[in-house]
């Protein structure tokens, strides 16, 4: 009787896992993206197996907290396809994120994944809103998982007087991330300031204002 559930509990996660799936499946046992190739496909093109090592699986940015040295006070480490060869064609991805005493990681949205943090230290406040407009947050803390759906707008905010840190799951090679605020406000080219003006109800100096502050910081 247990293993007939256990089985039919296994149909139903596989099933699951198929339709949730972003990323197509692979059709090969591996396939290391070859940055350098000039072919043009959804992904990258396979590198020759004969090339493959090791290394294209590995990769050991994710172990220590970055230096966080910017203005929102948050850092993200990928760990997708672009750092890993070896994740072509795989579906998933990680990266880790740390955060100042007090700091965000803003609005922002992953167009091709779902997110799945888990607290590695420290205590967020975090939440995605839904396209009814609706807030879902929670505090999470050490040791607990929270979950933002596919390309709804989200954020975490370390309201500690601690540093904190996640690791991030995302069930695409590349999840792809739109800060809002950048997006809309450093655009190249820029977005009319009429558009701007119109969507916030604020004046041509507002947007200006915030467009300088936003800017990336000349070296």
């Amino acid at each position: 009787m247990a293993i007939n559930l256990f089985s039919t509990y296994l149909l139903i996660f596989s099933t699951i896992a198929g339709v949730l799936a972003v990323d197509p499946d692979t059709l090969q046992d591996v396939c290391v993206a070859d940055t350098s190739s000039g072919v043009k496909v959804n992904g990258f093109a396979c590198k020759d197996s004969a090339n493959i090592t090791a290394d294209d699986f590995f990769f050991a940015g994710l172990a220590k907290p970055g230096v966080v040295n910017n203005s929102v006070g948050s850092l993200v480490t990928g760990a997708n396809v672009e750092k890993i060869a070896g994740l072509n064609t795989l579906g998933v991805s990680l990266s880790r994120i740390d955060y100042e005493a007090g700091g965000l990681n803003p609005p922002h949205t992953h167009p091709r994944a779902t997110e799945m943090i888990f607290v590695l230290e420290g205590e967020l406040d975090v939440g995605f809103i839904t396209t009814a407009d609706k807030l879902i947050s929670k505090t999470v803390k050490k040791g607990e998982i929270y979950v933002f759906p596919k390309a709804l707008v989200h954020f975490q905010k370390n309201n500690g007087d601690k540093p904190a840190s996640v690791i991030s799951a995302f069930n695409s090679q590349l999840p792809g991330t739109q800060s809002i605020a950048a997006t809309l406000f450093t655009a190249t080219p820029p977005v009319p300031d009429n558009v701007l003006t119109k969507a916030f109800q604020v004046g041509t100096k507002e947007i200006e204002k915030i467009k300088s502050k936003l800017a990336p910081k000349k070296t």
